[in-house]
C-alpha cells in the first residue's frame, strides 16, 4: 500500500468497535507507513524468514509497506475504494474499485524473500484474533501437493473457518499441466483464473501484408509509415551461446551488433516476459514480438514493456517465424496500443491457471471456481517500476497483473458482499452459493474454452465462472460445518495429535466415514467400475422462499445418472432435504479421456442450483 488512492478513507466513518487489530509501525522507520479509517490494520511477520540461515540478507523487515506491488494490487482488487480516472499509462481509463469497495481492509505481510510456514501461520492467527470476516490468500505451494497436516495454509485456514471466517485462496499458476492446482482443502474456496472481455491490443504488420493481433501496454511506439527489419532472436546470438538461450532472449545471450535497429522475435518461457523486452532494449533492438510457446497456446498478456512490443499467440508466432525464416529481408511494424472492449468468446481459461484433478484428494473437485485473472488493472506500489528493474524510472499508481493471485481477490470481494447480505451463512454456505450459481458459458453463448481453444472442463474451472448477482440468491446450498471437516480428516487416517493441529482440542473420530457422501457442492468420483452402479448422497438446505424443485441432468452418453427423489419440496427457509444420485458407466463404453463430465441442476423456475459431476474413467 504505497499511499494509493484505492485505500483513501474519504467517506468512511469511525472504525467499527468489533475491530481488535493494530497498525504495526516500527519506531524510527523511515517509510512513513500509516493506517486510516479504510486501511484499519497492518501487521508483518518475519521470524520464520529470519530462522532460515540461507535467507537474503538485504531485506528491510520493519514495515508492512508493500515494496513490490503484489499486495497493493490484490488488496485493492478485493476491497479498494472507488478511484475515478484510473488507467495504465492512459489505457483502460475508468473508475477502479474493489469487489467490496466500502469494506474496511487490513494487510498481513508474511512473505519477504519467499514465504515461510511460521510467518504464514502467525498471519492467520493474528487475522483471526483481530476480527476479520474474509481472508484473501494469494499464495500457495506452487503445484506441490502437501498433506494438510504439513501445510501452514491448510492449518491456518482451518482455524479461520472454525472462527466463521471465509478463506479464499489462489489455485496457482502452474497450468496448463494437469494436477498442478494448490490450496486443495475442502474448507477453502480455491480460485482459477480466466480472461475478461477487455484487451489492450497492439497489431503486428508483416512485410507480406499479414496483420496479427497481439497484446501490450508499452507506452512507446515506433515512428509510423515505415517497416523495420525483423529477425529471430536465435539469429542474434553470440557465437558461444546456444540458439535456444538466444531465442528466449535471456540476459547476456544477444549480440548488440546483430540486434541494433531491428525488431526481435523472442519466444515465451524460461525467463520473465518483461525481462525479455528489457534485454532486447539493452542490446539496441527497436521493438520486440513475444511469441507464445505451444503450452501457452492462445493466451496473450499485456505487459508494460520498455520498448514497442506485442505479445502474440503460438499460432501467430509460428506464422511470424515461418515468414522470417523464408524471406530474404523480412520487415514488420508494431502498432501503438489501443483498448478494446466487448472482446468475444470471453471468458476463457488462462493457460497459466493451475489445473485439477486434485492430487491429494481426487474426490474433492479443485479448483472450485474461476474468476477474472488476466490483465487486471488495480493499485500498484509507486516504490517500484512496472518492470521491477532499477533503471526503469517509470512509476504508475495502477498496473495490470495476471495470475490466480488476481482472480482470488475478485472472489474475496464478492464474499465480503455476500457476508454483509447474509451474515448468518456459514463459510460453506457462501462457498456453495458461489459454486452452484456459476456459469460454463462465454459471452457468445458457447462453452468456456481453454487457452488451446478446446472446451474447458471442471478440472480447469471448477463449478464454472463466478456470477456475483446470482450468488446472493442461490435458492439452495450444500452446507458443511467444522465437524464435517474433522470427519473428512478422520477419513484420511488422522490421529488425535494430528487433529489437534487443526482443532486445538481432542476429537473422537466416527467409526466410519464415506468420502463419497461428503456434502461438497460437486460430485467427483475417482474410482468407478464399468457397469456397477455407485450411490452418492447429498443434502441441500433451502435459503430462499418456500419452493418446489425438480432435477435436470446433463450427462455424457456413456454415463447413466438417476436421482431419487426427482422433486424436492421446501415449505420454509432452513429446511434440509437429502437426495441420492446413482451413477453408472455403461457397459461396453470405450475409454476416450481420463474424465467424463456432467451436471446435476435443481430448478424451481427461478433458481438453477448447478452441481458439476466428474467421473474418472477406469483404465
Amino acid at each position: 500500500m504505497f499511499k494509493s488512492k484505492s485505500f483513501s478513507d474519504e467517506g468512511f466513518g469511525l472504525i467499527p468497535k468489533k475491530w481488535r487489530g493494530i497498525c504495526q509501525v516500527t519506531k524510527g522507520n523511515p517509510d512513513n507507513f500509516h493506517c486510516n479509517r479504510k486501511l484499519i490494520g497492518a501487521r508483518y511477520f518475519f521470524k520464520g524468514f529470519l530462522a532460515n540461515p540461507y535467507r537474503a540478507k538485504n531485506v528491510s523487515l520493519h514495515s508492512a509497506r508493500d515494496s513490490e506491488g503484489h499486495g497493493s494490487h490484490t488488496l485493492s482488487t478485493a476491497g479498494g475504494n472507488f478511484v475515478a480516472n484510473a488507467s495504465v499509462f492512459g489505457n483502460g481509463n475508468g473508475t477502479a474499485s474493489g469487489g467490496s469497495p466500502k469494506a474496511r481492509v487490513a494487510a498481513y505481510k508474511v512473505c519477504w524473500d519467499g514465504c515461510y510456514d511460521a510467518d504464514i501461520l502467525a498471519g492467520f492467527e493474528a487475522a483471526i484474533s483481530d476480527g476479520v470476516d474474509v481472508l484473501s490468500v494469494s499464495l500457495g505451494s506452487g503445484g506441490l501437493a502437501q498433506e494438510y497436516s504439513q501445510n501452514s495454509i491448510s492449518i491456518g485456514s482451518f482455524h479461520a473457518v472454525a472462527n466463521n471466517i471465509i478463506v479464499v485462496a489462489s489455485g496457482g499458476n502452474s497450468g496448463p499441466v494437469p494436477s498442478t492446482v494448490s490450496n486443495l482443502e475442502p474448507w477453502t474456496l480455491t480460485v482459477a483464473a480466466s480472461t475478461i472481455d477487455r484487451d489492450f491490443t497492439s497489431y503486428v504488420i508483416l512485410g507480406n501484408k499479414k496483420i496479427l493481433k497481439g497484446a501490450s501496454l508499452s507506452e512507446l511506439e515506433l515512428p509510423p509509415h515505415k517497416l523495420y527489419p525483423l529477425i529471430s532472436a536465435a539469429d542474434v546470438k553470440f557465437d558461444h551461446v546456444s540458439a535456444e538461450d538466444a531465442l528466449f532472449c535471456n540476459h547476456g545471450a544477444l549480440d548488440p551488433h546483430k540486434a541494433k535497429g531491428k525488431i526481435l522475435v523472442c519466444l515465451r518461457g524460461d525467463s520473465n516476459r518483461v525481462d525479455k523486452g528489457v534485454e532486447a532494449s539493452r542490446v539496441g533492438a527497436i521493438g520486440m514480438i513475444l511469441a507464445n510457446d505451444k503450452g501457452s497456446g492462445g493466451e496473450i498478456i499485456d505487459d508494460a514493456h520498455v520498448l514497442p512490443a506485442s505479445h502474440v499467440s503460438f499460432k501467430d508466432g509460428d506464422l511470424i517465424f515461418k515468414y522470417v525464416n523464408n524471406t530474404k529481408s523480412p520487415v514488420a511494424y508494431i502498432t501503438r496500443v489501443k483498448t478494446q472492449l466487448g472482446v468475444k468468446a470471453s471468458p476463457s481459461i488462462a493457460a497459466f491457471s493451475s489445473r485439477g484433478p486434485n492430487r491429494l484428494d481426487p474426490s474433492i473437485l479443485k479448483p472450485d471456481i474461476t474468476a477474472p485473472g488476466v490483465n487486471i488493472i488495480a493499485a500498484y506500489s509507486e516504490a517500484i517500476s512496472p518492470t521491477e528493474n532499477s533503471y526503469d524510472k517509470r512509476r504508475t499508481p495502477f498496473i495490470t497483473m495476471s495470475g490466480t493471485s488476481m482472480s482470488c481477490p475478485h472472489v474475496a470481494g464478492l464474499v465480503g458482499l455476500l457476508k454483509s447480505i447474509h451474515p448468518d451463512w456459514s463459510p460453506a454456505a457462501i462457498k456453495s452459493a458461489i459454486m452452484t450459481t456459476a456459469t460454463t458459458k462465454n459471452n457468445i453463448g458457447g462453452h468456456v474454452l481453454d487457452s488451446s481453444q478446446e472446451e474447458a472442463t471442471p478440472n480447469a474451472y471448477g463449478a464454472g465462472h463466478v456470477r456475483p448477482n446470482l450468488a446472493a440468491d442461490p435458492g439452495l446450498v450444500y452446507d458443511l460445518n467444522i465437524t464435517d471437516y474433522l470427519n473428512f480428516l478422520c477419513g484420511r487416517g488422522y490421529n488425535s495429535s494430528q487433529l489437534k493441529l487443526f482443532y486445538g482440542r481432542s476429537y473422537t473420530c466416527p467409526k466410519s466415514f464415506n468420502l463419497i457422501d461428503f456434502n461438497y457442492p460437486a460430485i467427483t468420483v475417482p474410482d468407478i467400475k464399468i457397469g456397477q452402479p455407485l450411490n452418492v448422497t447429498r443434502t441441500v438446505t433451502n435459503v430462499g422462499s418456500p419452493s418446489k424443485y425438480r432435477v435436470l441432468i446433463q450427462a455424457p452418453a456413456e454415463l447413466l445418472v438417476s436421482v431419487n427423489p426427482r422433486r424436492l419440496n421446501f415449505k420454509k427457509k432452513g429446511e434440509k432435504r437429502e437426495f441420492k444420485v446413482t451413477l453408472t458407466l455403461k457397459k461396453g463404453t470405450t475409454y476416450k479421456t481420463d474424465y467424463v463430465f456432467g451436471k446435476l441442476v435443481w430448478n424451481d423456475g427461478k433458481h438453477q442450483v448447478g452441481t458439476p459431476i466428474a467421473i474418472k474413467y477406469p483404465h
